[in-house]
Order: C-alpha cells, then sequence, then structure tokens
C-alpha cells in the first residue's frame, strides 16, 4: 500500500520532495563554475536533466541563504548594467569541500541504486514470466 507523504507523491507517484534535496549539490557546482545569481542558477538546474523547475525561485533562494548561513557561499549586492541591482553568489573554499563531500556520498547512492534498479529489473522479470506462466494454466 503507498503512503502519501506530506507533500504528496508527485508525478507518476514518486516522491518529488526527496530529488529537492539534491538541489543543494546542483547549485554548489553551478556556483563551482563561477558566481552568478539566483534567477540565472535556476535556469541552469537544466542541466542536470530536470524536467521543468524543480523548485521555483523562493526554493533557491532559501537553499542559498542557508548554503550562506553554514558559510559554503558568500553574496553581495552587484549593479548590474541593466535593471536593479542583484545579489550575486560566490562558493566559499569550505563551500568547495562540501561540494566533495556531496559527491562521495552521491556516488555511493548511486552504486545502491544501480543494485536496486538490477535487482528490481531482475526481480519483475522473473515474478511477470511466472505470472504469464500460470495464465496457461
Amino acid at each position: 500500500m503507498l503512503r502519501r507523504g506530506r507533500r504528496g507523491y508527485g508525478a507518476q507517484g514518486g516522491c518529488r520532495r526527496r530529488i529537492r534535496r539534491f538541489l543543494e549539490p546542483c547549485l554548489l557546482l553551478l556556483l563551482h563554475a563561477g558566481e552568478s545569481h539566483g534567477y540565472e542558477l535556476l535556469e541552469n538546474l537544466d542541466s542536470f536533466g530536470f524536467r521543468g523547475n524543480p523548485a521555483d525561485s523562493s526554493t533557491i533562494y532559501r537553499i542559498l541563504r542557508s548554503l550562506e548561513e553554514r558559510g559554503f557561499v558568500t553574496s553581495e549586492w552587484s549593479e548590474g548594467d541593466s535593471g536593479p541591482a542583484r545579489r550575486v553568489y560566490t562558493l566559499t573554499k569550505e563551500g568547495n569541500i562540501y561540494l566533495d563531500t556531496w559527491v562521495v556520498d552521491l556516488e555511493e547512492t548511486d552504486r545502491i541504486l544501480h543494485s536496486f534498479f538490477r535487482e528490481y529489473h531482475s526481480h519483475m522479470k522473473t515474478h511477470h514470466g511466472n505470472d504469464d506462466e500460470k495464465g496457461k494454466e
């Protein structure tokens, strides 16, 4: 029986809130490439394979504020050539170390997920094969 979480199941029954945690290392990696403002970071999240925006701007700014409070990024107001001033974010040395820690954790998660998918597909192939045989009796 599927249990509905606080925020629902998301598309096709998946739990979308889990993928939101992945936004943090994505933002760190984008900032590793160079300083950026929040809206630009939001637009560049597409490069990580998200279908549509996984979050709105308020979510991105909340994550950036948290990263700044923990010393992983810094920010300052920057006057643009046109338009209003924007807050520009920069990765700190501690943020770079934190990104490396995320990568180690994500690589282990990747290994576990691949094992899960391998077991799942093997099980389903066997399970569906047995269903076909039962239908013939």
